[in-house]
């Protein structure tokens, strides 16, 4: 890992997205809000990880919507669910290989809905890069996480993605810290 309060960047983000969704835990999600920088550890993430993975939004292709996820490693994908909640997520993994990590919570914000609220995040972050200078980014916090703090499940909210994709374990969970 690297060193407290360095940002992380494309080299980190652009290896395969399970390894990265579960080192990303115990990282800081940063943002810049009034001039005030907030570092909140990250608690809980999902990964979502290339076409053949039925619960990605790649999964039948590039759209207007998913074409981020194309791209380079290190940029935000954020979008509307439901019509009410902006989800916040980092593009992982080689350019062309669509995919990347949901954030699900921070420790003081459960749930990805609030912690886009909270943060203020919305559809200007989106396709930005996870860079201090777009106010919106993630850094090295120093911690050393233990494997037997982090819990591997099912992702939540994707029925719709059928078997096997509902029972795969690409929810991580920090716990303890």
């Amino acid at each position: 890992m690297g060193t407290a309060g360095t940002p992380i960047g494309p080299d980190f983000l652009g290896r395969p997205t399970l390894a990265v969704a579960e080192e990303l835990l115990g990282q800081h999600l940063c943002r810049k809000l009034d001039g005030e920088t907030q570092r909140h550890l990250i608690t809980e993430v999902e990964a979502y990880d290339g076409p053949q993975d039925k619960a990605c939004h790649a999964h039948k292709g590039r759209t207007p919507r998913n074409a981020v996820m194309f791209g380079p490693a290190g940029h935000w994908y954020v979008y509307l669910c439901y019509g009410m909640h902006w989800l916040l997520n980092i593009v992982t993994g080689p350019e062309d290989y669509p995919a990347a990590v949901l954030f699900r919570g921070i420790r003081e914000t459960p749930g990805p809905g609030r912690l886009t609220k909270r943060l203020q995040i919305n559809k200007e972050q989106n396709q930005q890069p996870a860079t201090p200078t777009t106010r919106l980014w993630l850094e090295h916090s120093g911690h050393n996480i233990a494997a037997d703090d982090i819990e591997r499940t099912p992702r939540i909210g994707i029925d719709y993605a059928g078997k096997p994709w509902v029972d795969v374990p690409y929810r991580f969970v920090l716990h303890g810290v």
